[in-house]
This record gives structure tokens, C-alpha cells and sequence, in this order.
């Protein structure tokens, strides 16, 4: 049943009263609220209601909950491509941070393709030319110096972003030696000046202005992503944090050298100056992630609150989620680039008035890959080439996923991790640049499969903390040929040219 027909017959019974009292003609807007590094276990809607997070506790509430999301790499640039494309980053090319998105790939405004709707883009992109408008968004707010060496030669490297322009004219002085601001400088900042409430300001002045039209909004938060540090870092107490289950995880041997290699690097070097070597350094750390957490919750209220006021939440598709998740202290480990649920598990949430605005927990695994052919569907019953599936059949009926998700990882970039073993060195560069590709199914089976570093097997309804790995073990070996018989199928259906 299409879109439209669904609309008009209120199929879903849990929508049917909604759907015949606000009966609506004009086209849905679209909200696509994102943030940088947020695991899923932030909100009460993943179980967390400690955090204070209201507003997104509010939106989870009267939206689609789905249980378990995941996203195509664990890293920026791949993952946010996917977001916004709908392919995975061996298609889209982007596999790597700082990779810039081909003019020819089309992003969501562009694969809509509708004149009729307004589009804008606000905060970090991450897919090259920062602060240029590009790929179908008409107007865009940029939040970003860092990236300049990565603009196109055709590009002005001398120009700066709207945030750049918004601090100058408060009179600050540059921090960088060239008149830039550096995140460590705006983490400084009042709440009020910090990059989530400009953008709040920006994205409400929007809707203001488009309000009798048509309009797609993307908001991206840089928060809670590094540096770890925010005008809320005194809003929890350190000591009444409570520690991940797996942070005393000693990671064995048979768990990927990279993986240990990390951890050795973030313990000894700490990170921000703060000491990773105690228990206390890390509540230090987590208590300033958790802060900008509920920065960003704080500015998503103003948003949402003028959404109300302006009466548009009726018609509007809202969608809450992350490019990635983080370790934050799980098994000892900072930041993403590893196949942990706490850094390929994100939350996400749609609320969609024609589907009633009552919480529905989806249960099941689903993956960003699916994200823009579903809201091609819902907002204007468009079907598509992509890799991906519309879940619009799922949101409305209330079934369960079926397919497994699929994750990539195509390499490292940056420095090697250091480590004081001679005997390692050259093995840290060999594991370094290795490909994994994990599949997740949909009963709790994960695998990852790696170029030239240890594989991984998890059965997560046992150890969903990921605490032992259980690849090697002899008992094994029917479910991991029927999961590598998994990736090889999938590799082989999308053309992915990696050999694992």
C-alpha cells in the first residue's frame, strides 16, 4: 500500500484516530536532527535515565524507538555519507575521513528532487568543501574552519564559517595563530556562544522563514565528539557515574592487535590531559561527554519547541540519530574506528505524525543503510535503486527486521599506535590499514572479519558486553562458515571489492 493510500484509509489501526482528525494535503517537511559520536545508551529510550536528557526523552516518546541501530563504518566522513546518500561507503568512495562526496553522488535533496521544497544544511559536514552550500541544500550555516586543506582548488581558502563570523563579531580573538578558532577554544565558550545553541538559533530562524512552505532541514551537532569538553562539565559528579560492565575487560590476545594497541595509547597518553592510568581520569572524561550530551539535548528543545509554536510538528518527519557512537571507557577504549556495539550502535528515532505520535519500541537490528530510501518513501512515495530498503512496511505494520545488518571498516587513517614492543612494530603497521566486515544478525550472532588482523565472533544475547571472543573456539565453526557464507553473499550483491 503506498503512502498516500495508507494516509487515506488509516490502515494502521495506531495511527487511525491521529490520521482522521489532522487529515493534512500539503507535503511533509523533513527535521534531520544528527549529532557526532553519541552512543545509544544516552537517553532513557536505551535504558539511561540518569542523563538528563528531556527533550529527547520527549521526542522518544511520541516517535519510532528502533532498538538497535547501526551505522556503515564507524568513523565520520563513510558513515554521514551513508546518511546522506543511501550507499554504502565502497559506492559512495568516501571510506575514509576528509574523503570528499563526488559532485555526482547524489545527497537526500537531490535523490527527492522536488523544486518545491526548501532545503537547508546546518553544522558539521565532514564531506568536503565544509563551508560551501553544495549537493542540493539551498542554504547552509557552516560551524568548521578545521578543514580547510581538504577544500577543492576551485574553493577560497581565505573565506570562514557563519560560526567564525558569529565570534568575531562578539569580539573574540582567534586562538590558532592564523585568526581561527580551534574546538578546544569554543568548548570554552558560555553555553549560550557554543556551536549547539548558535545552531538552535540558526535552524529556528529557518523555520521561521519557511513555514508556509515545503522544507527539509538538516541540524548536525559536532557535540558530544572530542575534545570531551563543554560548559556542562560540572553537571555530573564524576564519582556517581557508573562504569561500563565491560570496562575492566582485559582484552585477550585473540582480540584484534589494533584494538589492544589503542587501548595501550589511550591509557598511556590519556587524552585532553586528562589521565587515563586511574579510574578517576576516566569518570573525569565521562562526566564531560555525558555534559554534552545534554548541551546538545538542550538546544534540540529550542528547535523543537519552535517546530510547536510555529504549528508545524503535525507536518513534520522528524529524525534523531548519530554518525557513530563512542567508547567512552568501554573496555578502556576511547572514541570509534572499532566494531563495538558502544561505537557502531547508535540511537535513532522518527517521529512521523501520520503514524501517531505514541512511543513504538522497534524491536530488532536496523541499519542507516536503510535511512534515505525510507524517507524517500515517506515523503514522497519514491522508490529507489539504492542498496538499501524503505522500512516503511515495518514502521506501519509493527514487524520485526528480518535482513542482518552489515557494517565496513576500510582502513585507518593517522598515525599508527605506538607501542613499546620492538617485536610489534611492524605488526601495528600490518594491522593498521586492514578491512573488516562485520555482519550482525538479526538473533543475536556477530562476526567480524578481518584482512590481516584477529577475527571476532559474539553471541550477544550471552555476552552483550563483548567481553570474550569466541572465534577460536572449536564448537564454532558451523555458525561462523554460515556467517561468513553471510558476508560473502552480501559482498558479492553490492559489489564490494574487498577480500577478506
Amino acid at each position: 500500500m503506498k503512502r498516500r493510500e495508507f494516509l487515506k484509509t488509516g490502515a494502521a489501526c495506531v495511527a487511525a484516530p491521529y490520521i482522521l482528525q489532522h487529515r493534512r494535503t500539503e507535503k511533509p517537511n523533513l527535521l534531520f536532527l544528527w549529532t557526532d559520536e553519541q552512543r545509544a545508551d544516552t537517553m532513557a529510550a536505551y535504558g539511561n535515565h540518569w542523563i538528563q536528557t528531556p527533550n529527547l526523552n520527549r521526542l522518544a516518546s511520541e516517535s519510532l524507538v528502533f532498538e538497535n541501530g547501526y551505522i556503515s563504518q564507524p568513523v565520520c566522513t563513510p558513515s554521514r555519507a551513508t546518511a546522506m546518500t543511501g550507499l554504502w561507503p565502497h559506492q559512495h568512495t568516501c571510506t575514509r575521513n576528509n574523503v570528499p562526496l563526488p559532485d555526482h553522488v547524489g545527497c537526500l535533496p537531490e535523490l527527492l528532487a522536488d523544486p518545491e521544497y526548501r532545503t537547508g544544511y546546518m553544522g558539521k559536514w565532514h564531506l568536503g568543501d565544509e563551508i560551501f552550500s553544495q549537493h542540493g541544500f539551498t542554504e547552509w550555516i557552516s560551524i568548521e574552519d578545521g578543514y580547510r586543506k581538504y577544500y577543492g582548488a576551485q574553493r577560497d581558502k581565505n573565506r570562514r564559517s557563519d560560526y567564525w563570523q558569529y565570534l568575531h563579531d562578539l569580539g573574540y580573538a582567534g586562538d590558532d595563530g592564523e585568526g581561527y578558532y580551534t574546538r578546544g577554544f569554543a568548548s570554552r565558550l558560555p553555553i549560550e556562544q557554543a556551536k549547539p545553541k548558535f545552531l538552535e538559533q540558526r535552524a529556528v530562524q529557518f523555520l521561521q522563514q519557511h513555514r508556509n512552505e515545503p522544507f527539509m532541514l538538516c541540524v548536525n551537532f559536532l557535540e558530544p565528539h572530542m575534545p570531551f569538553s563543554g560548559p556542562l562539565n560540572d553537571l555530573y559528579d564524576p564519582e556517581a557515574l557508573p562504569l561500563p560492565k565491560n570496562f575492566l575487560d582485559p582484552l585477550e590476545e585473540n582480540e584484534p592487535l589494533r584494538y589492544r594497541l589503542l587501548r595501550q595509547n589511550y591509557i598511556s597518553k590519556g587524552f585532553g590531559g586528562v589521565d587515563l592510568t586511574t579510574e578517576k581520569g576516566w569518570r573525569r572524561i565521562m562526566a564531560n561527554y555525558y555534559g554534552l550530551v545534554t548541551q546538545v539535548d538542550r538546544s534540540v528543545g529550542g528547535i523543537l519547541a519552535e517546530l510547536e509554536r510555529l504549528h508545524l510538528a503535525d507536518n513534520t518527519i522528524v529524525v534523531f540519530t548519530s554518525d557513530h557512537g563512542d567508547m567512552m571507557a568501554s573496555h578502556q577504549l576511547l572514541a570509534k574506528t572499532v566494531m563495538y556495539e558502544e561505537s557502531v550502535r547508535i540511537p535513532w528515532l522518527m517521529r512521523v505524525p501520520a503514524l501517531g505520535k505514541k512511543q513504538r519500541l522497534l524491536k530488532g537490528r536496523y541499519s542507516h543503510i536503510d535511512l534515505v530510501p525510507t524517507l524517500l518513501d515517506l515523503l514522497a512515495e519514491k522508490s529507489s535503486d539504492l542498496p538499501g530498503q524503505s522500512l516503511l512496511p515495518i514502521l506501519k505494520k509493527g514487524k520485526t527486521a528480518q535482513q542482518p545488518v552489515f557494517i565496513q571498516w576500510n582502513g585507518a587513517e593517522g598515525e599508527v599506535p605506538s607501542t613499546t614492543s620492538a617485536n610489534l612494530k611492524e605488526e601495528a603497521k600490518r594491522v593498521h590499514d586492514s578491512a573488516i566486515r562485520t555482519v550482525i544478525t538479526q538473533d543475536g550472532w556477530k562476526m567480524c572479519l578481518s584482512e590481516r588482523d584477529n577475527h571476532q565472533l559474539f553471541d550477544l544475547n550471552r555476552d552483550p558486553h563483548e567481553t570474550t571472543n569466541i572465534y577460536d573456539q572449536n564448537r564454532n565453526g558451523k555458525k561462523i562458515k554460515e556467517l561468513r557464507g553471510m558476508i560473502l553473499r552480501w559482498q558479492q550483491n553490492v559489489q564490494d571489492p574487498v577480500q577478506i
